[in-house]
């Protein structure tokens, strides 16, 4: 079995693989197996995989099952300690493996970790998909260290130490293989968008930490597969994020925060038909639907595990403290309301 295991879920990325895979072999392949694993992509990736990198393992999938079932299905084939699941548009530096596979090793409560996340196109600030480790607040909005909704902080070493976090980035995610297999991987109902939220938030109930590793770092340019303003995304958003709650928030926490979040869902969604949105207010509206429809199928996946308390919740609303109080930055927030 190899110690470590990259492997990359390409969805007509040939682009992003021609330019940066030979960066990620340069700086992984003397610790690491790479892989890619091909989510049945329309343009030429294959060809040109097994024409320019012979050397790394491809594996074709026969079907594009989203983020979630395409890294389940990849790793079911992959043996390694730990996976990296790293997305196709980023960019490795020197030594980015080592820290965290020694933090892992050093605490085997450890299930997952992520390095420093910097944007690819603006090399001093942090990138939105993860930054300086996720955090979730009390109604579900996730949020990261360095980065608050669009407010995109420039690195200044603020966020250089090592600690636990509420979630790791699913752009690179290193996982413990074994719990990612016992405890079901990615759910593959979610197809993109807060699975790696889903997935940590599982864990962190069953007693397990999740961390953040500045000692790597990586650049990322986010938005390979669906642009922010993608309607699709809008609505992977609103109806993994509500699965995400009846998922996992404790029963005495669910029947207030639920309903309160439907209600500032449709207050977003108003503010969308304001601002002359109208694709990313259905899309909402399709989101609430669609989640509906699901319930039976969430409560059955909620009793297979008892959701508990845990750490690392911000227990005020972010979206009030960001848009209202004009807390822009991690430093505005009172590191007390974390619990």
């Amino acid at each position: 079995m190899n110690k470590v295991a990259v492997v990359i879920l390409n969805y007509n990325g040939k682009t992003f693989l021609e330019r940066f895979l030979p960066t990620v072999i340069q700086h992984s392949a003397s610790v690491a197996e790479i892989v890619v694993a091909d989510n049945a992509s329309t343009d030429d990736s294959v060809a040109f995989m097994k024409a320019n990198f012979p050397e790394v393992r491809l594996i074709q999938l026969s079907f594009n099952g989203g983020f979630s079932t395409g890294y389940n299905e990849a790793l079911k084939q992959i043996e390694a300690e730990y996976y990296v699941l790293l997305n196709s548009d980023i960019e490795v530096t020197p030594r980015w493996i080592e820290p965290i596979v020694a933090l892992l090793d050093s605490d085997q409560k450890i299930v997952a970790c992520q390095p420093k996340i910097r944007s690819y196109t603006e090399k001093e600030k942090f990138e939105y998909a993860g930054a300086g480790g996720g955090f979730i607040d009390k109604y579900g909005y996730p949020f990261c260290r360095g980065r608050l909704f669009e407010t995109l902080e420039q690195d200044e070493n603020q966020f250089d130490d090592t600690i636990e976090v509420f979630w790791a980035s699913g752009a690179c995610m290193f996982v413990r293989s074994e719990l990612f297999h016992q405890y079901g991987g990615l759910d593959d109902s979610f197809f993109a968008h807060m699975e790696e939220i889903d997935f940590c938030w599982r864990l962190k109930s069953q007693g397990y930490k999740v961390m953040y590793c500045p000692q790597s770092m990586i650049y990322h340019i986010g938005g390979g597969t669906l642009s922010k303003n993608s309607p699709r995304k809008t609505y992977l958003n609103f109806r993994n994020n509500l699965s995400l709650l009846l998922k996992n928030l404790p029963r005495k926490r669910l029947f207030f925060v639920l309903p309160y979040r439907i209600l500032l869902d449709m207050i977003a969604g108003m503010k969308f038909l304001l601002d002359g949105s109208f694709r990313d207010a259905f899309a909402i509206v399709r989101a609430h639907f669609a989640f509906y429809r699901r319930i039976p199928l969430l409560l059955k996946k909620r009793k297979n595990y008892k959701p508990q308390e845990v750490s690392g919740v911000y227990q005020k609303n972010i979206v009030f403290d960001y848009f209202l109080k004009k807390k822009k930055y991690f430093k505005d927030l009172n590191l007390t309301d974390f619990s």
